[in-house]
């Protein structure tokens, strides 16, 4: 069983269907429920952010 996350508000840039996209963070995926499009995420940890503040 996987948690996923709808992202209200956005819209797919492929079919431009709106609030279809939904977050899948185990897999770090988002994916359109609509036509299938996927994308991969690279979450911010935070440490990269604080070293070049520097």
């Amino acid at each position: 069983m996987t948690l996923a996350h709808v992202l209200d508000g956005l819209r797919c840039s492929t079919c431009k269907t709106l609030n279809t996209l939904w977050l899948d963070s185990s897999r770090a995926v988002v994916e359109c429920r609509e036509c299938g499009q996927s994308a991969l995420i690279f979450p911010e940890t935070g440490e990269a952010r604080q070293e070049g503040c520097r």
